[in-house]
């Protein structure tokens, strides 16, 4: 009998080794493993079976699973920005990694790119092809981390980790009677969510909904149970935690490179700029066309410099794109191009509107004499792709993302129609279809191309074949 219970105990293991915590395979693969274990006591009893040959054998410790990320956004699959949770990571043992490295995640899940900050435009004149905004945490923020990181680590005696039964809620189509039950359901995803949208005024706020998580559990679950055992366990856990890291004064959460966040932004002239306005930075290959730009953070280093990290947003002349391309007046493309400014570096303020919202009106309070593009795709510099943008709430900072701006309507809406590339002129007439695109010209290191480039080839699926364009 010893065989079919070690070769069940692999079951188990390997269901475990190759999946998520608390996935469903790992949850099925538990009920299963109570059911098995309620048919060998049953044989013990009719004294069948010997109860020291019905133990399931240790098969080894289940590898540290890699933080799982968030449900794959617009940006995600299209390849233009990845984003890791670091805050799951960072302080390790050298052995969770070791193990981390071996745990295989879900098919198609991404893994992120730390982004190197001495490369930016360190490496030749052309720019970094893709990028994201530094973590740039305030202490709250930091100390936040620190508590979601800490429940990750109590095993039980298993070996399993305790957070694996609040890592998501319930599946609602088999557990409709949790959410008749909860009244207010949340889990370890839900609150990583809203410390990304930084939702939380302060640790004691975050810490509410890690007691409704917990209180949770306890009121659903038996007193006897596991689930219960592990969340009063989690509960103690995180209090503690918490209350460490409130003795930690604001200067040890400074980060290594000395940056100070500054989350309510910076007076550069008489003007507040903040994370999610528009701008226009200073470029250095040409005064006449600045970056158009999007704030994604705002520091002070420890020289008492004040930077922005922004968003570019290129022109079409700065990119590569076919020669049947068709733009509206004053279009720009969102890059993947996160770069860092110091505040001097900032001419005046803009705006960019969603293609969608473009021909119906215009920004209310926003300076009629300021610029005001508008905006339909991403743009992929590796694969010199324009792609349109689904979802515009992707393409702003997190901070902003459920936020909106009021408009004055015009009359009526106005047509705005595309027109040709303005790069035909640089088409040559022996470019052939099958030709590689050409490469943009670069210059500055810490500005868009000079000027992009144009080719022959099959139309993009979303390139319009109206001549002169569209209306929107």
């Amino acid at each position: 009998m010893k065989q079919p219970v070690r070769d069940f105990a692999l079951i188990v293991h390997n269901a475990q080794v190759y999946n998520r915590p608390n996935s469903a395979p790992v949850r099925d693969v538990f009920e299963l493993k109570a059911v098995f274990e309620a048919e060998l006591r049953k044989l013990v009893e009719r004294g069948l079976i010997a109860e020291e040959d019905t133990v399931l054998p240790d098969l080894g410790e289940i590898p540290y699973a890699t933080p799982e990320p968030d449900p794959v956004s617009e940006e995600e699959e299209e390849g233009e920005e990845d984003e890791e949770d670091e805050d799951e990571e960072g302080d390790d043992s050298e052995d969770e990694k070791g193990k981390r490295g071996r745990r295989r995640g879900p098919r198609g899940s991404l893994a992120g790119r730390k982004r190197d900050r001495s490369e930016d435009g360190q490496k030749g004149s052309e720019p970094k092809k893709r990028g994201r905004p530094p973590k740039v945490d305030t202490p709250m923020e930091a100390r936040i981390k620190a508590v979601l990181k800490g429940i990750r680590k109590p095993k039980d005696k298993a070996g399993q980790l305790k957070v694996r039964h609040f890592e998501r809620l319930p599946d609602k189509s088999t557990n409709m009677d949790y959410f008749q039950s909860i009244k207010e359901p949340i889990a370890v995803d839900l609150i990583k969510r809203k410390s990304k949208r930084k939702k939380y005024q302060s640790l004691e706020h975050f810490m509410r909904d890690l007691d409704l998580m917990f209180k949770n559990a306890m009121d659903y679950n038996l007193d006897e149970s596991d689930i219960y055992k592990d969340a009063v366990d989690l509960q103690t856990e995180a209090h503690r935690l918490a209350d460490a890291e409130r003795k930690k004064p604001d200067s040890d959460y400074m980060d290594e490179d000395g940056r100070i966040p500054l989350p309510d932004g910076i007076l550069h002239g008489s003007e507040i700029y903040k994370v999610g306005d528009w701008i226009h930075i200073q470029n250095q290959n040409d005064v006449t066309k600045p970056i158009v730009a999007q704030i994604y953070r705002t520091w002070q280093d420890t020289e008492g410099q004040k930077w922005i990290n922004a968003c570019w947003y290129y022109r079409p002349e700065q990119t590569v794109h076919q020669y049947e391309k068709h733009f509206y007046p004053n279009e720009v493309v969102k890059t993947g191009q996160y770069r860092d400014h110091q505040v001097e570096e900032i001419v005046d303020r803009c705006f960019v509107m969603f293609f969608t919202r473009y021909s119906r009106g215009r920004p209310r309070n926003l300076d009629p004499r300021k610029e005001v593009y508008v905006c339909e795709a991403r743009y992929n510099e590796e694969k010199h792709k324009l792609n349109k943008i689904k979802t515009w709430a992707s393409c702003l900072p997190d901070e902003v993302r459920d936020k909106d701006y009021e408009m004055d309507l015009f009359d009526q809406p106005r047509k705005v129609k595309k027109v040709p590339s303005p790069l035909l002129h640089l088409l040559r007439d022996d470019q052939k279809d099958g030709d590689d695109p050409p490469e943009p010209e670069f210059k500055h290191p810490n500005a868009p191309p000079v000027v992009g480039a144009i080719y022959r080839g099959p139309r993009d699926e979303n390139v319009s074949t109206a001549i002169v364009g569209e209306s929107l």
